[in-house]
């Protein structure tokens, strides 16, 4: 594995897994712990970064490239082949739905409006990202693209 592909993995974890949590608990000040709360954190965690970690093996594996292409500036080598089954048969980006996944237990764990204001922020920010991630994978793979568009939905399954 190359320095721009650990770079890469290195980046999203310390961005997505760390800083935007951290941001949205700091800004909510919790210090409390109250352990029902942080089991259903630990649930929504465990579900949303494990349907991120599938995503990106399968990304690597099938798609032969790395997830952080991020605001039109690549970090990492881009997909070479259009991904539709695996993770992708769920939604078109589960990776995505992931991260949503386990800022929602944060969300839960934290019960605050100043987290689901961050939650918020970060979800038009990223939808934003996913318009432009669309329009470069219409441009890259064509029509295998928009046949895939129209039968599977963009981030919740069988909704939208």
């Amino acid at each position: 594995m190359g320095i721009r592909n650990v770079m890469g993995y290195a980046i999203g974890f310390i961005l997505f897994i760390v800083l935007i949590p951290a941001l949205m608990w700091w800004v909510s000040g919790q210090v409390a712990f109250a352990v029902g709360k942080m089991i259903c954190f630990a649930l929504f965690a465990a579900a949303g970064i494990a349907l991120s970690i599938w995503s990106i093996v399968h990304m690597k594996i099938a798609g032969k490239g790395n997830p952080l292409d991020a605001f039109n500036h690549e970090i990492a080598p881009r997909t070479s082949n259009l991904m539709t089954d695996g993770p992708y048969r769920i939604c078109r980006n589960p990776m995505l739905l992931g991260v949503f996944i386990y800022y929602i237990g944060v969300l839960i764990y934290l019960h605050t409006w100043q987290a689901l204001v961050i939650f918020a922020i970060y979800v038009l920010i990223m939808m934003g990202q996913v318009h432009k991630e669309e329009k470069r994978l219409e441009q890259d793979f064509g029509e295998e693209y928009r046949a895939y568009k129209k039968k599977t939905k963009k981030l919740i399954p069988f909704v939208w």
